[in-house]
C-alpha cells in the first residue's frame, strides 16, 4: 500500500502554502486575528477563488469541486502549519457536512464560493453531544427555537446560522438569522460565538437528524487533526532552525546530544500524529463509518501537538512566552484544539466503552 499524497494533494498544499506567504507580506498572522471578522477576508476570497478550498468535499452537483473529504484535510493541515484563520472549519466542513447529511443542499453553493455559514450545537460547557442540544424547537405560527449554543465556530460572522435543536426528543435541523455574538477564546485565531434563542424563528431543514450526528462529530474531530498536525511540524521546524541559530559555550545548541534526542522525540510524535491523522481522513473520505478512527485520531494528535508545543517553549526558552513570539500561538491553539470535538480523555472513554461492548 502507498501511504502518501498523490502529486496533486502535495500542488494543493503548496498551493495554499504559496497563497498565505504571499499574503502575510500585506496582512500578517497578528493582524488578521486583530481584523473584525477575526481572519483576513481578503485572503479567504482568494482561497476560495484562486484555489477553491471551500468547495472542495461539496458534490459539483451543488457547486462544489466533487473531491473527498481527504483533500479538505490536506488544505488544512497546510493552513494549521501558520495558524491562518479561515472559516474552513466551521463552514467549509462543519457546516456544509451537516447540509448535506441533512439533505437540504440549498446553501451549499454559497459555502463553496466563500460564504460563511455557521452550526450552533454546543451547549453551555462547550460540549459537542452526538444525541442532541440544549436548544428546543416548538411549532406556534411557525417553529421557533429557545436555548443556547456555545462554540459557534465564526458564528457572529456567519451570512446563515444552522442549529441542531431537539424536535419531540430527537435532534433536528433548523436555519435561523444569525444572532450570535463573538466570545473570547483562548486561542485567538479561532473565532467563537454564543447564541440565546428565545422564540426565535426558524426553518425545518431535517426533522430525523440524530442519526447523522456521530459521524458529523467524528469528521469534524477528524479535521481538527489536520490543523493539529500542521501545527506540530511548523512548531518542530521552529525548533530545529532555533537550534541551528542559537549558540552557547560556542556551539549550537543543535550540537549537544541531549538536545538532539529530545528534538528526534518530537519527530516520532509529529509523524505518528501525521499517519494516524491521514488515516482517519481516508476512512472519511471513502465512505467508512469513521467514529472509531476519529477516536484514535484525535486522542493521539491532541496529546502529540499538545507535548510538541510544550517543548517547543521550553526548548526556545523564555522569549517562547512572550507577546511578540508566536510560538505561545501554537501552545495555545494546541490546548484550544485538544478540547474542541471532545478531548483525549473523551476520545479513549469511547474506546474502551466500544471495546467491552465487543
Amino acid at each position: 500500500m502507498h501511504f502518501a499524497l498523490s502529486d496533486e494533494q502535495r500542488e494543493l498544499a503548496a498551493a495554499v502554502r504559496g497563497l498565505v506567504k504571499r499574503r502575510a507580506a500585506v496582512l500578517g498572522l497578528r493582524g488578521a486575528i486583530d481584523s473584525p471578522a477575526g481572519y483576513d477576508t481578503e485572503l479567504w476570497t482568494a482561497l476560495c477563488e484562486q484555489i477553491g478550498v471551500a468547495a472542495l468535499s461539496i458534490p459539483e452537483e451543488y457547486g462544489g469541486a466533487g473531491f473527498s473529504l481527504f483533500e479538505t484535510q490536506v488544505v488544512l493541515e497546510a493552513l494549521g502549519e501558520s495558524l491562518t484563520p479561515t472559516p474552513l472549519l466551521g463552514s467549509g466542513v462543519l457546516a456544509a457536512q451537516a447540509l448535506l447529511a441533512a439533505d437540504a443542499p440549498e446553501l451549499l453553493p454559497g459555502i463553496a464560493a466563500g460564504e460563511v455559514v455557521a452550526l450552533a450545537w454546543a451547549d453551555r460547557s462547550g460540549r459537542h453531544r452526538t444525541d442532541g442540544s440544549e436548544v428546543v424547537a416548538s411549532q406556534a405560527d411557525g417553529w421557533v427555537l429557545d436555548g443556547a449554543a456555545t462554540l459557534i465556530l465564526d458564528g457572529a460572522q456567519a451570512a446563515h446560522l444552522l442549529v441542531i435543536a431537539m424536535l419531540d426528543g430527537s435532534p433536528a435541523l433548523f436555519q435561523t438569522e444569525t444572532i450570535a455574538e463573538t466570545t473570547p477564546a483562548l486561542d485567538p485565531t479561532l473565532r467563537f460565538a454564543r447564541a440565546e434563542f428565545r422564540a426565535t424563528p426558524a426553518r425545518l431543514l431535517a426533522a430525523d437528524f440524530g442519526p447523522a450526528l456521530p459521524r458529523l462529530h467524528a469528521i469534524a474531530a477528524i479535521a481538527c487533526t489536520a490543523l493539529q498536525v500542521g501545527g506540530a511540524q511548523s512548531c518542530l521546524d521552529r525548533t530545529v532552525a532555533h537550534l541551528k541559530e542559537r549558540e552557547q559555550f560556542g556551539r549550537p545548541l543543535g550540537s549537544f546530544q541531549a538536545l538532539k534526542h529530545r528534538v528526534a522525540d518530537l519527530l516520532v510524535q509529529v509523524e505518528t500524529a501525521r499517519s494516524i491523522s491521514w488515516a482517519a481522513g481516508f476512512a472519511a473520505s471513502n465512505g467508512d463509518d469513521p467514529a472509531r478512527q476519529a477516536a484514535y485520531a484525535k486522542s493521539w494528535c491532541g496529546d502529540a501537538f499538545t507535548a510538541v508545543a510544550a517543548e517547543t517553549v521550553q526548548l526556545h526558552g523564555g522569549i517562547a512566552i512572550t507577546w511578540e513570539h508566536d510560538v505561545q500561538l501554537y501552545f495555545k491553539r494546541a490546548h484550544a484544539l485538544a478540547q474542541l470535538f471532545g478531548d483525549a480523555r473523551e476520545h479513549r472513554a469511547r474506546l474502551a466503552t466500544e471495546s467491552r461492548e465487543e
